[in-house]
């Protein structure tokens, strides 16, 4: 374990734990296949999620530029659209597609979050830097690049995670994704070590917004864009740092205005491991459902019921729906009473499980009023019974398991009831990566097809499945390929 060090408030020496992010950011280099591998799922996931989520107005009217009609010559990309942004801009929308639907990527510990929420930093910059270094005549900036920031940022938004809960304290973890976007933007850009900790200094002062919009009786689309407004904030600080603006070198030990004392009940900030590629080769995949992670088993364990009782599912002849879970998903996704919008009913355990018994599926559509106002759900929500089981809540922090359990049984009055159907591992699970790998192209291709002619699809697949290939190709030809 390492902890920061708090001897010294000179400017000139920083926080170990700034000094720790930014010299990975900086010096690191990645020499792990699986993680380069993973990453390139972790990329073609996130831009079929963008792709679907422009099939969502509450999402679309959030994108293009600030002011309607501005252009940027040379800008970003935004992909599935006609936008060319600045940067800031950029990562804004590239991040509210990617975050949208709650469909991308999750790391789960202490703390939680969507490790690629940090693409819309990382593809804005990437974008911006290729063609910025085409006009210059520079070397081109390669799709390489972009899989090695993915990896960066994800180890530092999910070692960070591991020890230190941000919710327990009321906090957002997109806090993680801004001090992991910073750190690996401010790289990008060619940030010195000094730089960057500047940079990722003013990220921990900037905070994250409360979790207020994550919950009953507040929950709301803020939720959606609230990694892209965190990957906007990023490419901001560092485009700043990169321009000289100062940093802040003990933002989190300083005594009563630090991070530590003022939004973390005065505890230390701790590392659980060295930073290298652990959380890349860790990651989770949301493959089957667009739902809240630790909701993944539970929906995949109702479909299967589903097509067990489906001829037996009549609301009169169940007694009660039992829903052993874990401590997290207790707290987090037990919900009971109304719903008032697609974000809450994609945070609700019950509400999951129950349209994956009715309709042996779930699809983003199923948030929707059009299916939300079927009488069924809420019947067998009120009928569902959540109880922590403790080995599961015990195998969900243990690194050598991090499960994710969950498993359901119905009962009928007639005194009858199904096999208690248990799923400790969901399918985008690193146990379950070979199983995952087709269905997460296959995911790929449905949402590239939900924007683009089938030819397209086909060319953009063949490059993004090539391994050497896609590495080898300059960012800004990626990125071209994107747009409509």
């Amino acid at each position: 374990m390492s902890q920061i060090s708090s001897e010294s408030t000179d400017t000139q020496s920083f926080d170990q734990l700034i000094k720790e992010i930014a010299e990975y950011a900086v010096n690191y280099k990645v020499n792990s296949t699986e993680a380069y591998d993973t990453a390139k799922y972790v990329l073609i996931d996130s831009l079929g999620c963008a792709m679907l989520a422009l099939r969502f107005p509450e999402c679309t009217k959030h994108l293009g530029p600030i002011v309607q009609g501005t252009n940027v010559e040379n800008g970003v990309r935004v992909p599935g659209t006609q936008f060319v942004l600045d940067p800031v801009q950029g990562a804004f929308n590239i991040g509210t597609m990617i975050r949208w639907l709650d469909y991308n990527d999750t790391w789960l510990a202490q703390e939680w979050g969507h490790p690629s929420d940090n693409l819309g930093a990382i593809l804005a910059v990437a974008d911006y830097m290729s063609r910025q270094r085409i006009i210059e005549g520079k070397e081109k900036l390669l799709m390489k690049d972009v899989l090695t920031a993915s990896i960066k940022a994800h180890e530092i938004q999910g070692v960070l995670a591991l020890d230190n809960s941000l919710n327990r304290v009321g906090l957002d973890h997109v806090l993680f994704v801004k001090v992991a976007s910073t750190a690996v933007a401010a790289a990008m850009l060619g940030g010195t070590l000094e730089e960057v900790m500047n940079a990722v200094s003013n990220a921990w002062i900037d905070n994250a917004s409360l979790r207020t919009y994550r919950h009953f009786p507040n929950t709301g689309s803020r939720k959606s864009w609230a990694a892209g407004d965190a990957t906007s904030r990023a490419v901001w600080l560092s485009l700043i740092a990169k321009k000289g603006e100062m940093g802040y070198a003990t933002a989190l030990t300083a005594e009563k205005w630090g991070f530590q004392d003022v939004l973390f009940k005065g505890e230390q900030l701790t590392l659980a491991r060295p930073f290298d590629s652990y959380v890349m080769e860790q990651v989770l995949f949301k493959v089957s459902f667009p739902a809240e992670f630790h909701a993944q088993t539970a929906v995949e364990c109702a479909v299967k019921l589903h097509h067990e009782i489906k001829d037996r599912l009549r609301l009169e002849d169940i007694d009660k729906i039992t829903i052993n879970t874990h401590e997290a998903a207790s707290r987090i996704i037990d919900k009971k009473g109304p719903l008032k919008n697609p974000a809450d009913r994609d945070h609700c355990l019950q509400y999951m499980t129950a349209i994956g018994l009715i309709y042996g599926d779930l699809i983003a559509e199923h948030y929707e009023e059009e299916f939300a106002v079927d009488p069924r759900i809420d019947a067998l929500r009120e009928k569902m019974i959540v109880e922590e089981n403790k080995q599961y809540s015990m195998d969900y922090l243990d690194a050598d398991k991090r499960s994710i359990a969950n498993a359901i049984q119905i009962h009928f009055k007639d005194g009858s009831k199904t096999d208690k159907v248990e799923i400790e591992y969901p399918i985008g699970h690193r146990k379950r990566r070979a199983e995952a790998k087709p269905k997460l192209l296959e995911k790929f291709e449905n949402n590239l097809a939900t924007r683009f002619p089938a030819k397209k699809v086909e060319k953009i697949v063949e490059l993004s499945m090539d391994q050497k290939r896609l590495e080898e190709t300059a960012v800004h030809d990626f990125m071209n390929l994107l747009v409509i």
